[in-house]
């Protein structure tokens, strides 16, 4: 039996809005160290914008990125790219 991808209801979503390229918000949570964060801006263009919001403790960070792209699986794409990244939360 085949495993489902994990993907396969965000594409879905995705496919529903159309009218590609445009602008997709990435949102992210990790601890707040310097390589995490690193890590994750460096998977984006400069032409992104790109936000933090530190947590209240400052355990944690919220990086919001938006950038323009190109279809449904460029997005599904750079979701698999930041799989690598220790104690990454994706939203």
């Amino acid at each position: 039996m085949e495993a489902k991808d994990p993907y396969e209801n965000l594409k879905k979503e995705l496919n529903k809005i159309g009218n590609w390229p445009q602008v997709y918000m990435f949102k992210f949570i990790v601890r707040a160290d310097n390589k995490s964060i690193a890590l994750i801006e460096s998977k984006f263009t400069d032409e992104s914008i790109k936000t933090r919001q530190e947590s209240a403790n400052g355990k944690y960070i919220s990086i919001t990125v938006k950038e323009v792209m190109l279809s449904a699986d460029s997005i599904i794409d750079k979701y698999k790219e930041m799989e690598g990244i220790e104690g990454l939360m994706a939203f």
